[in-house]
C-alpha cells in the first residue's frame, strides 16, 4: 500500500514509486486487534499452514552441521542450479541448463530484477489485474508504464485474448502472466497460452515474465508454460520457487530460468544487492527438488478438500457468488451485491467479526467487488470464518432494509 504521507525532501524520488503489499498491512492490523483481545481468523496471508517437510529440514540441518554456513556462488550452488534445470525439464517441459538458472532469495527478486534488466523508462508492461501487487510496484520503480490486463470472473479468470491483443502497442516491452493466479486461483489453459504466443510471434522484441509459483498446486489437469515453446524459450523468464509447493515461505529461496544473457545481468544485480542466497537453505531446496514429492501431493489434496468445502459454503450465503478456483489456495468471491466497496467490506468484517482477509482492489482496480480468501488454513478455521461471514452479511442485509424503509 502507498505511504499515507508525503515523503520528506531528503527521500529519493525513485523510492516513492514503490508500493507495499496489502496482505501484510492487513496482518499487522489483525495482530493489533488480537493484542487487544479480539479472536481473529487469519485468511489474509498466502502462506501454507503446513510444516516444511522433514526431509527438507533435515537436509538443511546436515548442511549446517557440515559447515555449509558461508557464502555461496552468487547465482547459487551449481548442484542446485542443475537440479532446477532438470526439474523444469521434467515438470514444465522447458529446455534449460544450469547456465539458465539464477537462485535468488524468494520470488520477488525475479520480479524486481526483471524490471531492472529489461524495462526502460516509458516501456509498457502488460500485467494481470487483479494480480499480485508487486508487479505494478516494480514496473513503476523501473519507470515503466503499467498496462493492466483485466482478469474477470465472467471469463473464469482466464486470458481474454481479444482484450490482450488490444493492449499491445509499439511500446510494449514485457508481458507478465501468472497461472495459477493470485488472487483469483484462475488457470490459463494451454489454448490461452498458444493464442498469446501466436499474437506475440511477430514481436520478438516483447519478453514474457511467467510467474509459475503455484503451478504444482493445480487441482485439475496441469499448467502449460510458454517457455516450453522453443521460439519463446529465450524470450521468457520463468519465476518459480519453494515457498508455496514445499511450504518454505520463511526460507526465502526461489529461482529464475531465462536466457544466459539475462542470467548474467541477474548475477550483477545479486552482487550489488544481496551477494548470494543463503547457503544452507539452498541445500534444503536441493532436497525439495530431488527428494520425495509425496508432501506436495498431500498438501495439494488437502487444499482441494478445503477449496471444495469453502466454495460450496460461500455460494450458500445469500448475496455471495464464488467461482471454483482451479489452482493455488485462494478464493475470490463476488460481494458486490452488498453495496460496499471491497475495502469497506473487508475492513468491517475484520473490525466486527474478527475475520481478516484481503479486499479485491488491493490487487488492482479490476478486483473491485471481490474479496480474497486464503484457504491455506485449517478446515476448522474456515468453518468458523464462514459462520462469521454469514452473520456479517445478514447484518448488512438488515441495514439495507432499514435504509430502504426509512
Amino acid at each position: 500500500m502507498p505511504l499515507s504521507s508525503a515523503a520528506p525532501s531528503y527521500i529519493a524520488e525513485r523510492v516513492t514509486r514503490l508500493n507495499g503489499e496489502s496482505a501484510f498491512a492487513i496482518l499487522s492490523k489483525a495482530k493489533a486487534l488480537e493484542a487487544q483481545g479480539m479472536d481473529v481468523i487469519h485468511l489474509e496471508i498466502g502462506q501454507p499452514d503446513f510444516q516444511t517437510p522433514s526431509n527438507i529440514m533435515e537436509a538443511a540441518d546436515r548442511a549446517m552441521a557440515n559447515g555449509c554456513t558461508g557464502y555461496s556462488p552468487t547465482l547459487g550452488f551449481n548442484e542446485l542450479r542443475q537440479a532446477v534445470a532438470d526439474y523444469v525439464k521434467k515438470y514444465k517441459n522447458v529446455d534449460a541448463g544450469l547456465e539458465n538458472v539464477a537462485i535468488v532469495p524468494g520470488g520477488k527478486p525475479t520480479m524486481f530484477f526483471t524490471m531492472m534488466t529489461l524495462v526502460r523508462p516509458g516501456d509498457e508492461v502488460i500485467y494481470p489485474n487483479p494480480g499480485f501487487p508487486i508487479y505494478e510496484s516494480c514496473i513503476k520503480f523501473a519507470e515503466g508504464v503499467p498496462v493492466p490486463l483485466p482478469i474477470t470472473a465472467e471469463n473464469d479468470f482466464r486470458l481474454d485474448i481479444e482484450k490482450f491483443k488490444s493492449l499491445i502497442t509499439p511500446k510494449t516491452k514485457l508481458i507478465i502472466i501468472n497461472s495459477p493466479g493470485n488472487p483469483t486461483g484462475g488457470v490459463f489453459e494451454k489454448e490461452d497460452i498458444l493464442a498469446m504466443a501466436e499474437v506475440l510471434r511477430d514481436r520478438p522484441d516483447i519478453f514474457i515474465l511467467s510467474d509459475e509459483i503455484y503451478d504444482r498446486l493445480v487441482f485439475d489437469g496441469k499448467t502449460f508454460s510458454i517457455a516450453s515453446l522453443p521460439e519463446f524459450r529465450d524470450r521468457t523468464l520463468v519465476l518459480d520457487g519453494f515457498s508455496k509447493s514445499y511450504s518454505m515461505t520463511g526460507w526465502r529461496i526461489g529461482y529464475c530460468v531465462a536466457n544466459e544473457e539475462i542470467i548474467k545481468r541477474f548475477e550483477l544485480l545479486m552482487v550489488n544487492s544481496v551477494s548470494c542466497t543463503c547457503s544452507f537453505t539452498q541445500m534444503g531446496a536441493l532436497e525439495a527438488l530431488t527428494g520425495s514429492q509425496d508432501s506436495v501431493d498431500r498438501m495439494r489434496e488437502e487444499f482441494r478438500k478445503r477449496r471444495d468445502w469453502l466454495v460450496e459454503a460461500l455460494n450458500n450465503i445469500d448475496g455471495i457468488k464464488c467461482r471454483l478456483p482451479r489452482g493455488a489456495f485462494y478464493a475470490f468471491p463476488d460481494i458486490s451485491s452488498f453495496g460496499l466497496t471491497s475495502k469497506e467490506f473487508a475492513d468491517r468484517l475484520l473490525n466486527e467479526e474478527g475475520v481478516a482477509l484481503a479486499w479485491g482492489t488491493s490487487f488492482g482496480e479490476y478486483g473491485e467487488g471481490h474479496i480474497r480468501i486464503s484457504y491455506a488454513t485449517s478446515l476448522e478455521n474456515l468453518k468458523e470464518a464462514v459462520k462469521r461471514i454469514r452473520r456479517f452479511t445478514q447484518r448488512l442485509r438488515m441495514e439495507k432494509l432499514k435504509t430502504v424503509s426509512a
